[in-house]
């Protein structure tokens, strides 16, 4: 018996090390940030608060630049943007020789989808559905960037989108709020790693809190509305699930909660995120956010300075607010000295997090910039990765893949453009270093097949809407006559076996500040596939874009489309592994696409209506439905197809009962039926029958990568338990009810077999 106490005895003590070991530290970090804080001035409390921008400091200007002086007054707390070593070193270099109390800056940058390794824009990566290959994009970029000397990085977007009129779709994971949880989760320990101490982590920030994905009309920076019970179901979890991940900061949305901005939302960022999340980092703004709070009618830039750090918001992103209003919002009673104090040792406690007190050039090793950047490895990663994120949406007659024999004829504006391929928020590529498709599929045809190019079209006719989707260097507009260029696609084609249409949108045609009223297939690019077309010859469609679009004309007159998103800096290369069948497309859709304008918003999660349209009608009168169009999407969510094919069968579960606390598995059987080896996403969807509230004809609340050899299958299993049954009811608790549970397994949204679960 005494041994046996002794042996548990111990184990708790070991068990209860880590916790132990994190308190301790804890209180390292407090007396540390608590003597700092005794010796700083309000003004440099305050300074630690601010954010400006600084432009690209060429190395030896910076000690003549006016951020510098404000550096030497202790009267910045970190810096964005500013790419290099020697760069950052020389600014770093003023924060701990030259100001007073020698507190090193934070070093942030957009490293939205990768640093100089590229890898697909974040709304691609959703449609891998491969955690683990998202993870590793995460780990990649943040040993990039802080080789390059960055240790934040204002990622992972998080906002869901059912709209897909807003350009920022491309830069979050789409729809859901399961699937978005799952890749937050990824995101997070990818960036932060288990020791955000070390010299290649660096520090994730969630944005935007809250809501940005729903703005009204798609239309960027502009208004949301909506109730707490969507907030809570649908909007919040993946936020709340990066803050358990442990995230180090958040960053404030532009949009207004509840008629509040962001920003100077105390309810949102101090009773949600704070008190009801436990987060323990800190919260910056977007750019200008406290600035843009004049706009929406709050008051003037020292009234809505006021009402952000009252709010619980720490660090303001360029507006200049705190730094030039706090001391006198303070001396007037409109804030107090411990909001001022609280914000400040937030900071402080994210620089000590990173090790920056002990090691202010910890991030600033010129060896590490040299060799553990764009290196063959991360390559391989991204190209491997891109490949798993393409959606082939349509393959009649197995067109795809295609042989590396005779002629190809590459024709579309996204053919011969290697700026466009990494994607929108791509701020550290080098594009030089990138193929365009052109050129990679040459490469992977060599000397067995014959790549004829010509651009064919420009995207739009009208040069000024092209030229508000081309910025940052990436336009590709050509002032040839249209004819000109129409006759010279037409004339390669007319020789080819095959033709692969590069058509879409432009990689600023989507991201921030572009939003689009029409998801069509642009007007040029229109008529060229209708001439391409009555060539009658087979035409393989490589659709590029960063968002869901309308392809309702496409999908009923071309055989073979092929969604590529934008897919990093090694997208050429991956898009020819899938064209040629070196790899087997693997995507599924992580929304739903439209089959026509009107039916957006659009989305596979909708609650029912009391007069919903019975499945397989078009129109019935007085039911919920369109006169012109069934309500169907184009392409579901979750939708994606294989050269493969899989067959589902034997799905069970292993008891039709069960209790509150208990489980019950979920199996189904896969088998590979086609010629292909291949990957299947097996998901798993929940109807909830009967609700204290209405609640979604499905939702996803599993789903699993596998792969199959062909011939092959495999058994796959989903426990069912509480949480997977749960939702946030109209006092904002959690609750599942008794009662019958439909329980839904397919390869998508829609094509699902269903089981009837009873929970007692």
């Amino acid at each position: 018996m005494k041994i046996k106490t002794l042996l548990l005895s111990s184990m708790a003590v070991f068990l209860l090390m880590p916790s132990a070991m994190r308190a301790q530290q804890d209180t390292k970090m407090k007396l540390f940030i608590d003597n700092l804080m005794s010796k700083m001035t309000l003004q440099e409390k305050i300074g630690q608060l601010n954010l400006p921008v600084t432009g690209d400091i060429v190395t030896g200007q910076a000690k003549s630049s006016n951020v510098a002086e404000e550096i030497r007054l202790g009267e910045v707390g970190g810096l964005f943007n500013l790419k290099g070593v020697d760069k950052i070193k020389e600014v770093q270099k003023i924060a701990v020789t030259q100001s007073r109390l020698k507190i090193p800056l934070l070093f942030g940058m957009d490293v939205i989808h990768g640093y100089e390794t590229v890898f697909p824009i974040p709304l691609a990566l959703s449609c891998s559905w491969d955690m683990k290959g998202i993870e590793n994009s995460a780990r990649i970029a943040a040993d990039e960037a802080s080789a390059d000397g960055i240790c934040w990085t204002y990622s992972p977007m998080l906002d869901i989108c059912r709209d897909g009129r807003w350009g920022r779709m491309s830069e979050g994971n789409g729809e859901d709020p399961y699937l978005g949880s799952e890749i937050a989760r990824a995101m997070v320990h990818g960036y932060q790693g288990n020791d955000l101490t070390a010299s290649n982590t660096v520090m994730a920030c969630v944005k935007h809190f809250a809501l940005y994905g729903a703005v009204e009309a798609g239309r960027e920076y502009n208004t949301v509305d909506m109730s707490h019970l969507s907030m809570y179901n649908y909007y919040f979890p993946p936020y709340k699930a990066a803050a358990d991940a442990g995230a180090g900061s958040f960053m404030t949305s532009f949009n207004v909660v509840d008629g509040i901005p962001a920003s100077g939302n105390k309810w949102l960022m101090t009773d949600i995120l704070r008190k009801k999340w436990g987060f323990k980092g800190f919260v910056v703004t977007d750019y200008t956010a406290i600035m843009e709070m004049m706009n929406h009618g709050l008051g003037n830039l020292q009234q809505v300075s006021a009402l952000a750090l009252n709010a619980g918001t720490d660090m303001d992103m360029v507006s200049d607010g705190y730094i030039g209003t706090l001391e006198k919002s303070l001396k007037e009673g409109k804030v107090s000295e411990e909001a001022i104090n609280t914000a400040c040792r937030r900071i402080l406690e994210a620089k000590y997090k990173l090790g920056l007190f002990d090691d202010p050039y910890r991030y600033l090793n010129p060896k590490r910039a040299k060799k553990e950047i764009y290196t063959p490895e991360h390559r391989k990663a991204s190209r491997d990765l891109a490949a798993e994120t393409f959606v082939l949406l349509k393959n009649d007659d197995n067109i795809l893949p295609l042989q590396k024999k005779g002629k190809i004829a590459l024709i579309g504006p996204l053919g011969n453009t290697n700026t466009n391929m990494p994607g929108t928020w791509s701020v550290a590529a080098t594009f030089e270093r990138y193929k365009s498709l052109y050129q990679a599929m040459r490469d992977a045809v060599g000397n067995k097949a014959e790549v004829t190019y010509a651009k064919g079209s420009n995207i739009y006719y009208n040069k000024q809407i092209e030229a508000n989707g081309s910025m940052f260097g990436r336009d590709i507009r050509d002032n040839r006559d249209p004819k000109v260029m129409l006759d010279e696609a037409l004339n390669i084609a007319k020789d080819a076996d095959v033709i692969v249409a590069a058509i879409g949108e432009t990689s600023e045609m989507s991201g921030e500040c572009s939003s689009r009223s029409d998801l069509t297939i642009p007007d040029a690019e229109k008529d060229l596939l209708t001439a391409l077309r009555k060539t009658g010859k087979p035409i393989v469609l490589v659709n590029f874009s960063g968002r869901s679009t309308v392809m309702t004309w496409e999908q009923n007159n071309f055989p073979s489309i092929l969604n590529v998103w934008f897919g990093g800096s090694e997208a050429g290369d991956a898009i020819c592994d899938v064209l040629f069948g070196d790899k087997v497309p693997s995507g599924k859709l992580s929304f739903t696409m439209p089959k026509a304008m009107g039916q957006i918003p659009i989305y596979y999660n909708h609650l029912n209506t009391g007069r919903p349209l019975k499945d397989g009608k078009w129109f019935t009168k007085f039911t919920s439905n369109y006169l012109d169009i069934d309500n169907e999407p184009l392409y579901p969510f979750g939708y994606g197809l294989s050269y493969t094919t899989f067959a589902y069968s034997n799905f069970t579960l292993s008891s039709n009962k069960m209790k509150k606390g208990g489980k019950v598995t979920a199996s189904v059987t896969v088998t590979n039926t086609g010629k292909y080896d291949g990957d299947e996403i097996v998901q798993l969807y929940i109807h909830d029958k009967v609700a204290s509230i209405s609640r979604p004809v499905k939702e996803l609340k599993g789903f699993q990568r596998i792969h199959l050899a062909k011939g092959e299958s495999k058994t796959v299993y989903f426990d069912i338990t509480d949480d997977k049954l749960q939702y946030y009811n109209n006092n904002y608790d959690t609750e599942e009810d008794p009662g019958d549970f439909d329980i839904m397994i397919g390869p998508n949204s829609r094509d699902v077999k269903t089981q009837l679960l009873t929970l007692e």
